[in-house]
């Protein structure tokens, strides 16, 4: 539905107007409104901020079209002006457009090439919407999605591969909040939520310092990937600075004098990287799948507070590079043979 303002003060041309776009407005293709004014345009403006297109004579009294065209730029630049009027010299052309007009019309009107016009504008101003939406609901998407997804989707050829996969060479960091589930169970919810994800936000930079992707937040855990060279180093050296940040914050009073730790567990090597999901639901998840990230789950899961823990192969590949401590041997859930595993010390 087109929502139009006629802005005129000729007497005559609002009855005309319904008249010749009656069918319009019975189907209710058009809205129209009307104002004798420029300063009245812009009271129903306020009334109406939903109008798409405004068209205005320019000699009109209290404010003329053209000074309604600066006012309409610097207060509702969205909507799209044409101007109507026998004033049609080039002087006034120029200076319409140069506010801000979309187009020209010379009165008598021609009631079909003003027709054209219309829909000409309500296209454009639509189009300018619909882009601003996209923009919008873009940004609100970066906050859910994955940077790797959001690229994933700009390839031509997405659609139809979008259930593929690949084994790719990674690194997987699991890390959790320690002892969070008591504070959640004594705390008002929202206060849970903006304390969750204050943490979060702090790990977070940790990681995206060390060029990690954050594959999911887990209630109070976070999964985050490591691809390219180094990645098993980039994770460790994630994992020591998220240990030292959140060690560094200070005790939440009033809340059981809550301070937070954070437990971690780091497995590296090969895994599977896709969509996971269901098409038919419309759901999928783009994410890690594979024994090496349940063995990093299994790992965080053995971790104590402040200890980030590797299994003996990462170990031997970074134990020149990191001060790792040998804890011992732990048994794993679908794992016949106890896995060693090492802390991290520095």
């Amino acid at each position: 539905m087109g929502k139009i303002l006629v802005v005129d003060d000729e007497p005559d041309l609002e009855v005309l107007i319904k008249q010749k776009f009656r069918k319009q407005i019975r189907e209710k293709e058009y809205v129209f409104y009307f104002a004798e004014n420029g300063k009245e345009a812009l009271k129903q403006i306020l009334e109406h901020p939903e109008v798409d297109i405004v068209l205005s004579d320019i000699n009109m009294p209290e404010m003329d079209g053209l000074t309604l065209l600066t006012k309409l730029h610097e207060t509702s630049p969205l909507i799209k002006s044409v101007i109507v009027s026998a004033y049609g010299d080039m002087e006034n052309i120029r200076t319409a457009m140069n506010r801000g007009a979309f187009d020209f019309i010379t009165k008598p009107i021609n009631f079909e090439d003003l027709t054209l016009t219309m829909e000409k504008t309500l296209k454009h101003a639509q189009q300018i919407k619909d882009t601003l939406k996209a923009i919008k609901e873009n940004n609100i998407l970066k906050m859910y999605v994955d940077e790797n997804v959001l690229n994933f989707m700009g390839n031509k050829e997405f659609e139809s591969t979008i259930m593929a996969s690949e084994t790719i060479e990674a690194t997987v960091i699991f890390i959790d909040i320690c002892g969070f589930t008591k504070i959640s169970e004594n705390v008002e919810a929202d206060t849970v939520v903006k304390l969750i994800n204050n943490y979060f936000d702090e790990m977070v930079k940790e990681i995206i310092e060390q060029k990690g992707h954050i594959d999911k937040f887990i209630g109070d855990a976070i999964m985050a990937v490591f691809k390219g060279e180094y990645h098993l180093d980039r994770a460790i050296d994630a994992a020591l600075a998220v240990c030292e940040k959140i060690n560094n914050l200070p005790a939440l009073e009033g809340y059981l004098d809550y301070k937070p730790k954070v437990s971690i567990g780091i497995k590296s090597g090969e895994m599977v990287s896709g969509n996971i999901g269901s098409v038919s639901l419309k759901r999928l998840d783009y994410t890690v799948i594979g024994d090496t990230v349940n063995t990093a789950a299994r790992l965080q899961d053995a971790a104590r507070e402040n200890q980030i823990i590797i299994s003996e192969d990462c170990y031997q590949k970074v134990k020149e590079s990191f001060k790792c401590k040998k804890v011992g041997n732990i048994m794993v859930k679908n794992k016949t043979n106890p896995l060693t595993i090492y802390q991290v010390i520095e």
